[in-house]
C-alpha cells in the first residue's frame, strides 16, 4: 500500500467555502468537509479550459470529494456534484458568502464539526426558499457559537440563576450572560428579556427582537473574530441592513 493510498479520503460530503488560484491552471480549494471539518485541497488542473471540475468546485453545492494526503494541502482525486441545492441568487447569495467568511474565519483546520456541516447544509436550503434571511442567519450565528463552545445563556441571569423575564431590561456581557440592567452600569448591550427568550426558540418574528438580536450576534462575534471586519457583512448592511 502506497502511503498516498494509506491517507486516501473517499466521497466525503463536503462544500467549497473558498477557492483561488494556484500555478497557472491550478485552484486551492477551502473545503468544509463532514467528517474531517474545514481542510485546505490542491485541485490541478481545475483551471484547464476541458477540466471536467471546472463546472463542479461551485459554493454552495453539496460534493463528494476524494482525496489523498496528509500535509497541510491535500490533493484532489475526485468531485462529484451532489445535486439537491438550488443555486442562491440576490440576497441569498451575498448571505451564503457571509456564512462561508464565518466558517473561514472561526473554524480551525482539520477539526471535524458534523452536526454544524449538517446545519449549513439546512441553511443553505433555508436561504434558497425562504424570504427572511435575517432570521436565517441568526439562526446559524447562534449554531455556530454553540458548536464552538461559546453557547449563548438565553433563558437564565448570569450569576443568581434566575428566569429571564420577557418584560425586564438586561445588559448582555461577552463571556457572562444577562444581568439585571440597574441603570449604574454601562457594561454589556442593553437587551429586553423577551428578545433572549425569542432567540432561545429561534423566534425573530419581532421587529423588537430581530433589532437587538442583531446587535448581540454582532458584538458575540466580534469579540470571537478579534475585531476582524467581515466584508459580505459590510456588503450585506449597505445593501439591505441585515
Amino acid at each position: 500500500m502506497t502511503a498516498a493510498s494509506r491517507n486516501k479520503q473517499q466521497d466525503e460530503p463536503a462544500f467549497v467555502l473558498h477557492s483561488y488560484p494556484f500555478r497557472e491552471t491550478s485552484l486551492i480549494l477551502d473545503v468544509f468537509s463532514r467528517q474531517h471539518g474545514r481542510l485546505a485541497i490542491v485541485a490541478r488542473g481545475a483551471r484547464r479550459p476541458k477540466s471536467s471540475l471546472r463546472g463542479v468546485l461551485m459554493n454552495f453545492q453539496p460534493l463528494q470529494l476524494s482525496w489523498f494526503g496528509k500535509g497541510e494541502v491535500r490533493t484532489l482525486h475526485s468531485a462529484e456534484w451532489q445535486g439537491g441545492q438550488p443555486y442562491l441568487q440576490g440576497t441569498a447569495l451575498m448571505c451564503g458568502f457571509y456564512l462561508n467568511e464565518l466558517l473561514l474565519n472561526l473554524l480551525a483546520r482539520d477539526d471535524p464539526h458534523e452536526q454544524l456541516f449538517d446545519y449549513y447544509r439546512a441553511t443553505l436550503h433555508r436561504l434558497a426558499h425562504e424570504t427572511d434571511h435575517a432570521a436565517t442567519l441568526r439562526c446559524f450565528e447562534k449554531h455556530l457559537l454553540q458548536e464552538l463552545g461559546y453557547a449563548l445563556a438565553l433563558e437564565r441571569e448570569a450569576g443568581s440563576d434566575k428566569a429571564i423575564r420577557p418584560e425586564v431590561c438586561y445588559r448582555y456581557a461577552v463571556e457572562r450572560g444577562a444581568v439585571l440592567d440597574d441603570g449604574d452600569t454601562q457594561a454589556g448591550l442593553p437587551v429586553l428579556g423577551k428578545t433572549l427568550l425569542d432567540m432561545a426558540a429561534d423566534d425573530y418574528a419581532d421587529p423588537v427582537t430581530a433589532q437587538q438580536s442583531k446587535q448581540l450576534m454582532r458584538m458575540l462575534l466580534n469579540h470571537l473574530l478579534g475585531g476582524k471586519i467581515l466584508h459580505t457583512r459590510e456588503l450585506i448592511k449597505d445593501l439591505q441592513k441585515l
